[in-house]
């Protein structure tokens, strides 16, 4: 049965000789936190963890520790285990909170109430946060200024023999698993379980070896290299067709979450296979839309980011836009890793007059997005001062219109949103997504961006 909370008791009071008590910002966070609307919608998502999770069964952890306990997992960088460990080891963190004497949730509790909350909850989250900012005049949303960053995704750098040998070794590994659930369903299939993990990883080593060689011969060692490759890849996927169908049939306990999970990667490797054949095999350019970059992340996507050391990122691009106060007014992870960003400031305008009702005096962003046709759609939102600097050759006109000191200061202002990105790559953990999935990625930078925001929020008050 879904609970609300614990009875409260004051810890600090128990204790008056340790004169204990919340820092500022801490104090200003635990109001904040006490938001209706916020601890609402959190409860609606942990109430569907089971059909009747609401009104039967044992008694959950509460929401209201559970939605604190996230936050302060963000707001001081921790993982799920350290959580645990320092909340349960202090008392103030105790009666932030809320847990006051009772158990601290374990880290895999947590974990199975965090993957809960959706993506479009936190973005309603987020919402309700821009809401206090305006309710509390941390930000009256009279400046915008606009920018996309790159999240990276937990995966190794990518590459073709990489991506069949991790198919290889996961899918040998759900046939091992398989041969336990079918029983003697098994026998009847043969060798379909063979696991050829040591002859991809021999093979692999051989790649490694044979990339250093330069010259005609090296290549066509490569090519021969890599044809054992994906001849033994084949085959590993063709036993597992045969299992998956016998996993079907199957039903032993176990089987259809089987052969879930075969029917999940056996693509994926099909995929990284076909990918190795046209890029190696036949020399082919794979465009960067269709290429499999991870087994396990699917969703990741080249970034160029033309910067030194790192010209391109993996993982997925996001969107920030951000008023006066520090406040991310709106965030979207994009469909698309490369090309312009033009085509997202329509999205930002409509996201900040949702907010505040009217268009900012002042839109500001970098030339990534700056277009005639972004300065014809600000102009007609109603924004009074734009500072988009033009892409390409300029007319004397326009040069002098970018010189004029209503534009500098315009554009001076956008150069703080890039200490915003930094400060959120650092402190709020949006420089790499540690969930797993498209809607992990959602989850990760949805509370990044909420716990920012919340944090600004309670400095502003603190700092009153």
């Amino acid at each position: 049965m879904l609970r609300d909370r614990y009875e409260p008791v004051d810890l600090f009071a128990l204790v008056p000789q340790l004169d204990l008590e919340f820092e500022p910002r801490l104090a200003q966070l635990d109001q904040l936190l006490d938001d209706d609307q916020i601890f609402a919608r959190v409860r609606d998502d942990l109430g569907r963890r089971y059909p009747l999770t609401r009104v039967h069964g044992r008694r959950s952890t509460p929401v209201e520790v559970i939605l604190r306990m996230l936050v302060v997992m963000r707001l001081y960088g921790w993982s799920f285990q350290k959580t645990e460990y320092f909340v349960n080891d202090s008392l103030v963190l105790r009666q932030f909170c809320r847990v006051y004497l009772e158990r601290v949730p374990d880290d895999t509790t947590l974990i199975r109430w965090a993957k809960l909350v959706g993506p479009e909850t936190l973005q309603k989250l987020n919402d309700r946060a821009v809401e206090l900012a305006r309710g509390r005049k941390v930000t009256r949303g009279r400046k915008l200024r606009v920018d996309t960053t790159a999240v990276e995704t937990e995966i190794h750098y990518p590459t073709d023999s990489g991506l069949i040998g991790d198919g290889v070794r996961v899918v040998s590994r759900l046939l091992r698993r398989a041969k336990a659930v079918l029983g003697e369903a098994a026998s009847r299939l043969g060798g379909a379980f063979r696991s050829r993990v040591r002859t991809v990883r021999k093979l692999a080593q051989q790649l490694h070896r044979i990339a250093r060689r330069k010259g005609e011969q090296g290549r066509e060692a490569l090519k021969a290299a890599y044809t054992k490759l994906i001849e033994t890849a084949e085959r590993t996927g063709a036993q597992a067709r045969r299992v998956l169908e016998a996993l079907k049939r199957s039903g032993a306990k176990g089987a259809e979450h089987l052969a879930g999970r075969v029917g999940e990667f056996l693509p994926r490797l099909t995929q990284g296979i076909e990918q190795a054949r046209r890029r190696v095999l036949q020399g082919e350019s794979v465009p960067a839309q269709d290429k499999l970059l991870s087994l396990f992340e699917p969703h990741t996507q080249i970034i160029p980011r033309f910067k030194a050391g790192k010209p391109v990122e993996f993982g997925r691009k996001i969107r920030l836009d951000e008023v006066e106060g520090g406040i991310i007014s709106g965030y979207s992870i994009l469909e698309q890793g490369g090309g312009q960003d033009q085509p997202y400031l329509k999205d930002s305008l409509a996201a900040h007059r949702r907010h505040f009702g009217r268009a900012p005096d002042l839109l500001a962003a970098d030339r990534g997005m700056s277009s005639a046709e972004n300065e014809e759609l600000a102009v007609q939102a109603g924004v009074k001062s734009v500072a988009l600097p033009r892409v390409g050759q300029a007319t004397a006109e326009r040069k002098e219109l970018e010189k004029g000191r209503r534009f500098r200061r315009g554009y001076r202002f956008r150069a703080g949103i890039e200490g915003r990105i930094h400060s959120l790559r650092r402190d709020f953990g949006l420089k790499r997504c540690r969930y797993h999935g498209s809607s992990g990625m959602g989850r990760w930078v949805g509370w990044g961006i909420v716990t920012h925001n919340l944090v600004k929020i309670a400095e502003a008050g603190a700092a009153r």
